[in-house]
């Protein structure tokens, strides 16, 4: 059984990040380089007050350094810097807030490209995210048919994305809906006539569409400002709304403020010293079906007919497969159970496989059942270790607030 020293570790470099992370001050150690040890020379013996002191300030810069790394975001600090783009772009570019917030989904919010791609081809623009230079107007008394229920309507119950392809309110409000329940795609929701390109804006959104489905599209458009950006990511912790900016250039463990800690490199729960590829083949073991096949390996045989896996977990050595296949046969040599009996060895023998063994016939699948089973062992040592820490991290998670609590 292999021991725990086996577990992969971070790399030299990742060791020197993470010696970055947990910075000290130095201002302790003399000028010739000497670091104070048990005891100082001469007339310059430090107390322990001071020493203590001395601790606390380099605890202080420790900590004011872990927090220039990163920013908490509520969604109240997302929405605002939101703003601030959208009406950035609106009045350098003289366009609506809407059409603002148009071109920066359309361009990952990123204004620099949004003005050089406007200010060198801005017909081009428009054309490639839909927005229409003018709008189609119609008289009130014109009764017009929408184009999709194909029924007669007033002109103040029709309203088309600022072409010239009118629908009733009622079946804005279907296609608006079967859009936000697809996703994160109706950002750039089209006019319902295939031939036509013009963006459905927010504003329409928000007019015609139901209350739940104006409450997601506001969500999706404030995941996808987030999601843009290299420099920000949600919290993965479930049912959490804040998101963290990191300011640095090196990439290491951040907490949220709902207390939840993890990676900012591969967002899965903080796992240093070990490295996030580590992490990764982890992940990948537990979700895939590679110990399973392992187990069955290691604890059972198939059926000499069907091939059906059947594991012997007590009893003698006569097996019997289930309905259909009901095929009798011998759990050793896996040999018809009607050419078994006492010449062979009874029940609970198998001459037949003794003398098999000894000419090395069933080595190599002796073989493979052995790894197989050292394989499962292995793993199951780690799991069983990894599944408790997870178990007592959750718990801490629940308690926490009830200490604090009962604390205040």
């Amino acid at each position: 059984m292999d021991s725990d020293s086996e577990m992969p570790v971070a790399s030299d470099e990742e060791m020197v990040d993470d010696e970055d992370y947990y910075y000290y001050s130095d201002e302790g150690e003399g000028d010739d380089g000497d670091a104070s040890g048990g005891g100082a020379s001469g007339d310059e013996d430090v107390s322990a007050g001071d020493y203590e002191g001395r601790e606390a300030e380099g605890s202080d810069e420790a900590v004011s350094t872990r927090e220039q790394r990163y920013i908490v975001l509520s969604e109240k600090d997302i929405s605002e810097r939101q703003e601030e783009d959208i009406s950035e772009v609106s009045a350098l570019l003289l366009i609506p807030r809407e059409e603002a917030s148009v071109l920066l989904h359309h361009y990952k919010w990123d204004i620099s490209k949004v003005n050089d791609e406007w200010f060198s081809d801005e017909d081009k623009v428009r054309g490639i995210v839909g927005l229409l230079m003018n709008g189609t107007d119609i008289h009130n008394s014109r009764k017009l048919t929408c184009g999709i229920c194909f029924e007669g309507y007033s002109s103040d119950m029709m309203s088309s994305a600022g072409c010239a392809h009118f629908y009733c309110h009622e079946c804005w409000e279907g296609y608006i809906s079967a859009a936000v329940s697809q996703g994160p795609g109706c950002l750039s929701l089209r006019c319902p006539d295939p031939s036509c390109s013009a963006i459905v804006l927010q504003g329409m959104i928000n007019k015609l569409g139901k209350h739940e489905d104006k409450e997601k599209y506001a969500r999706f458009a404030l995941r996808a400002y987030v999601e843009s950006r290299k420099k920000t990511k949600w919290c993965p912790a479930p049912d959490c709304t804040c998101a963290v900016e990191f300011v640095s250039d090196v990439n290491y463990d951040v907490s949220c403020n709902c207390t939840f800690r993890f990676c900012w490199n591969c967002t899965e729960e903080a796992h240093r010293p070990v490295n996030c590829e580590t992490v990764s083949k982890w992940i990948l073991k537990n979700s895939a079906e590679s110990e399973n096949m392992n187990w069955i390996l290691a604890n059972s045989k198939p059926c000499p007919k069907c091939q059906r896996p059947i594991e012997k977990n007590q009893g003698c050595m006569h097996m019997t497969c289930t309905p259909p296949c009901k095929f009798e046969f011998c759990w050793l040599c896996l040999g018809s159970w009607v050419e078994h009996g006492e010449r062979t060895g009874g029940f609970y023998a198998c001459n037949r496989y003794e003398s098999a063994k000894k000419e090395g016939v069933y080595d190599e699948a002796e073989a493979r059942r052995e790894r197989a089973k050292h394989s499962l062992e292995r793993y199951m040592h780690y799991y069983e270790r990894w599944a408790s820490n997870q178990t007592n991290v959750l718990f801490s998670y629940i308690t926490k607030p009830r200490l604090q609590l009962s604390v205040q």
